[in-house]
């Protein structure tokens, strides 16, 4: 068994590595493969450098994300309730149902930000009432809001 030959990806390869990635691979891949077609490079100190320096950069970045998903929670859980207005029939039940969307679209017109639907989590519901959703804002990052559903 040959040992395996280090290489950084120049390009992103499925089930290898994305783009800058330092990955170990066999050598006859590399050789007849990877090297010749451009897609990695050997490794050497100055790339070395280069992958960690590359590595810290992402680091920095993604921290910052996740430091502005936690003040866009603060802001979002500060602002208390958000209000929805659906028709409603007898008994206080609502026609329809409220969805990820109207969520999202009442936390628009609150706080002027853009909020993903598909990050939110509505419970059912099917009453006027006060419900709690959850909106994930980042993978770390879970805001509950309140959302009041009201006559219109």
């Amino acid at each position: 068994m040959a040992k395996r030959v280090q290489l950084v990806l120049n390009k992103d390869v499925s089930k290898l590595g994305k783009a800058g990635d330092l990955v170990e691979v066999a050598p006859g891949y590399a050789r007849n493969y990877l090297l010749p077609q451009g897609i990695a490079v050997r490794t050497n100190p100055g790339i070395l450098k280069q992958v960690e320096r590359r590595r810290e950069i992402e680091r920095q970045r993604l921290a910052e994300l996740k430091q502005q998903a936690l003040d866009l929670k603060k802001a979002l859980e500060t602002i208390g309730t958000y209000r929805i207005a659906k028709q409603v029939g007898e008994n206080e039940a609502i026609f329809g149902t409220v969805t990820n969307q109207d969520v999202a679209d009442a936390i628009q017109e609150a706080t002027k930000q853009e909020i993903d639907r598909r990050g939110i989590t509505v419970p059912e519901v099917s009453k006027l009432g006060t419900y709690k959703v959850d909106v994930k804002l980042h993978p770390d990052v879970l805001a509950t809001v309140q959302v009041e559903v009201v006559a219109s």
